[in-house]
């Protein structure tokens, strides 16, 4: 098989296991999704969405994040890998999304990745799900099965995201990408295939 065959493949199966894809980070604007992303970073989604129901309760926006102390944002937070760093990057976020954007999450890739603990993966995150700009961020996940399924040498985030924006079309990736996560959270775990276990890696290892 060739690799766009070998897409074809994953992108149709995927398709007809998670016709749904909702976005597993719990949030009610693009505000609180950029926060709840910034939270999951070395976190699980489901651990983020236990506390952000308490953060969002006093810093729901931009404004209320603004006016936090990185105390008070790390005793909300405290139970998050990485919560001193992220206490500061949220309030340094609240705070210049007051002073550069009116309070507003800004639609554009650049302007994201200049706030405080937003890189790449985040800002493509909020464009795609926030905002519905085709986006393919890539994650632990995401980047283990592109190698498994020879889809992307995995030799870094950065060219697994190009070869799967090559692979796949455009108005498929912001649906894909959460597929992919679901997929290797339920099926194609990194202890639970060694890339000829699960469904897809069985097909994919005979053709």
């Amino acid at each position: 098989m060739t690799k766009k065959e070998r897409a074809a493949y994953v992108g149709k199966t995927l398709a007809r296991l998670y016709p749904a894809t909702p976005i597993p980070l719990d949030h009610t604007d693009a505000f609180t999704l950029l926060v709840a992303v910034v939270l999951s970073a070395q976190c699980t989604d489901k651990k983020v969405n236990e506390i952000t129901p308490a953060l969002f309760a006093e810093a729901g926006s931009p404004a209320k994040m603004a006016a936090m102390t990185e105390l008070r944002v790390l005793t909300l937070i405290r139970q998050l890998g990485l919560a001193p760093q992220k206490s500061k990057a949220l309030v340094g976020l609240g705070k210049m999304l007051m002073a550069k954007h009116a309070g507003q999450v800004p639609r554009t890739f650049e302007e994201l990745e200049e706030l405080p603990g937003v890189g790449h993966k985040t800002a493509s995150v909020v464009m795609a799900q926030a905002f519905g700009v085709p986006a393919f961020p890539v994650d632990t996940h995401i980047h283990r099965l592109a190698k498994r399924w020879k889809l992307s040498p995995g030799k870094s985030v950065e060219q697994v995201e190009k070869d799967l924006k090559r692979l796949f079309p455009e108005d498929n990736w912001n649906k894909l990408h959460l597929r992919i996560i679901f997929y290797g959270r339920e099926h194609c775990t990194a202890r639970g295939c060694d890339g000829k276990t699960c469904g897809i890696c069985a097909m994919l290892a005979k053709k």
